[in-house]
């Protein structure tokens, strides 16, 4: 591990190689686990007052959930994404393909908003642990991830590079690049 800007960083972030294939494994972050996405407090508000936008793009089974709530408290995660009965995000859906896609991703996509998706599903598979006196940014394991892992290896691009979007916009560009210099560094050495 190492800390930048007050953050640790597992080694993981910048040994392992990471590639989403969508293709393999059809979108299967948005349906499997125990609960859905994990939302900060700004992003449950913003879902909450900007649904609207977003509804043109979710399934009939999500809309319908949305009407009656946006996000619930999880025990372990706290505010997450409300789920439909078979587990899957409400606000993901399957396209021509089979493959399950994000409502608000493609809201943004369209131009409808500015706010591309919750930071912890941009930033996956980063997982952040907080506590009262640090920031952890942990490289989350996930079988269902196999092809991605194999696609990252293959074109050998590691977890943080992958993630370069996701991690400016959570920590601003000179996080990003001391991050990719720490790891030019130790790959160096």
């Amino acid at each position: 591990m190492f800390s930048i800007q007050g953050k640790i960083i597992s080694l993981d972030v910048i040994e392992k190689h990471f590639v989403c294939d969508l293709d393999a494994c059809k979108g299967a972050c948005c349906i499997e686990g125990v609960s859905g996405a994990p939302l900060n407090p700004e992003e449950a508000e913003w879902l909450e007052q900007n649904i609207n936008l977003i509804k043109p793009y979710m399934d009939e089974e999500g809309r319908s959930v949305a009407d009656q709530t946006k996000a619930v408290y999880n025990e372990e995660f706290g505010l997450t994404t409300a789920l439909k009965k078979d587990g899957a995000c409400i606000y993901a859906h399957r396209n021509s393909n089979h493959i399950l896609e994000c409502a608000i991703e493609q809201a943004w996509a369209h131009g409808e908003t500015d706010f591309i998706k919750p930071i912890s599903c941009h930033l996956y598979p980063i997982r952040i642990k907080k506590s009262d006196s640090f920031e952890a940014l942990n490289y989350d394991r996930w079988d269902i991830c196999g092809a991605a892992c194999r696609q990252g290896e293959a074109l050998g691009v590691p977890v943080y590079q992958f993630l370069k979007n996701a991690l400016v916009r959570k920590y601003g560009e000179e996080f990003y690049n001391e991050l990719d210099e720490v790891a030019k560094a130790w790959k160096e050495r």
